[in-house]
């Protein structure tokens, strides 16, 4: 599953839990109420989790793709190294999206 995804269930947890919360509350449940808040707490987690592993990702990425820019410009490769460079700038903007 990929971090996109991840992220997209952990809102939607969230959001239910939240909407359970509030029923919850309308309701005068207190037990609603507390399942509402916890599954809120849970899908807040998993979006959190998910939104790390792809800086995380997003690093690695770009790490590769500085190296290999780097190996480009020593050996006078100017594919290799414009490769490198847009790895290198996918890696970034994944790290970005991911804040």
């Amino acid at each position: 599953m990929s971090t996109e995804s991840k992220r997209g269930e952990g809102a939607a947890e969230e959001l239910g839990g939240t909407i359970k919360k509030v029923a919850g509350k309308v309701l005068g449940n207190e037990r609603m109420e507390a399942e509402g808040r916890a599954k809120e707490a849970s899908g807040e987690a998993k979006k959190e989790t998910a939104k790390a592993a792809g800086r995380i990702e997003g690093k690695i990425e770009e790490a590769v793709g500085a190296v290999k820019n780097r190996i480009g410009q020593v050996i006078d490769n100017e594919q290799m190294a414009a490769e490198g460079k847009a790895k290198e700038l996918k890696g970034e903007a994944k790290q970005k999206a991911n804040e």
